[in-house]
């Protein structure tokens, strides 16, 4: 098991959830070290909830639970990627959509065009 950096970000790291076949980016979520064993054990992504200050596995009450089909961590260690299959309806988003990446921002021409220059590593 790679070791996870829990501590530059004050024992989190970031979660970011994809669809395993459609690679569709799903959410981001915050873990602790608890959250992550909790996950690694019970095969579902669980997150800290920030706001209640507890574990929160992810569609315990709506049914739509993310069973983990890999994990991957960044370079750094300190951010993980979760490739899962959602259970349930398939509405990952509290606000009944399947990701949670729905608001597109506007991007001025001069941004688009500095950024398409950008390191694509």
């Amino acid at each position: 098991m790679e070791r996870i950096d829990f501590e530059k970000m004050g024992g989190l790291v970031p979660g970011i959830v994809q669809d395993a076949r459609t690679r569709e980016v799903l959410m981001l979520g915050f873990l602790n070290a608890a959250s992550y064993a909790k996950t690694l054990e019970s095969g579902f992504v669980t997150f800290w909830s920030r706001t209640r200050q507890k574990l929160w596995m992810k569609g315990e009450t709506s049914g739509n639970r993310l069973r983990i089909v890999s994990v991957s961590t960044d370079c750094d260690n300190d951010a993980l990627l979760f490739r899962v299959e959602v259970e349930g309806d398939g509405l990952v988003c509290h606000e009944g959509t399947v990701s949670c990446f729905t608001r597109p921002v506007a991007l001025s021409a001069q941004a688009g065009t500095q950024n398409a220059g950008a390191h694509r590593g």
